[in-house]
């Protein structure tokens, strides 16, 4: 039987703007870096890091929840000018912080 992966549960945000900044900054970069660099990627980042720091301020903590929260608010995004979309972002944004922490993405444990 198959073990389930426990919750990933962030530490307390202690500053949501340098949260916010991290991960716009660093989230650009990646989609400029996973495809081509197109002006709307700033766009992409800046709205991303907008919605996790909103989530992280509400007191949000838990990684699978500001994930489906990503998902949600940037389903009203539009990526028409884009090689992505709101599950893409979603799953970078999830990468990139288990990154930062140092958590092996593949299982879950770091």
């Amino acid at each position: 039987m198959a073990e389930t992966i426990p919750p990933i549960t962030l530490p307390p945000v202690q500053d949501a703007d340098q949260e916010r900044q991290w991960l716009k900054t660093t989230l650009h970069h990646w989609l400029n870096t996973e495809f081509l660099p197109e002006l709307v990627n700033e766009k992409i980042a800046d709205r991303a890091a907008q919605i996790y720091a909103r989530q992280r301020l509400e007191g949000e903590n838990d990684l699978g929840a500001l994930v489906i929260a990503l998902v949600t608010e940037l389903q009203a995004f539009d990526f028409s000018q884009s090689f992505y979309s709101e599950f893409a972002i979603a799953n970078a944004v999830s990468d990139l912080i288990l990154d930062s922490l140092g958590i092996d993405r593949c299982c879950g444990a770091g």
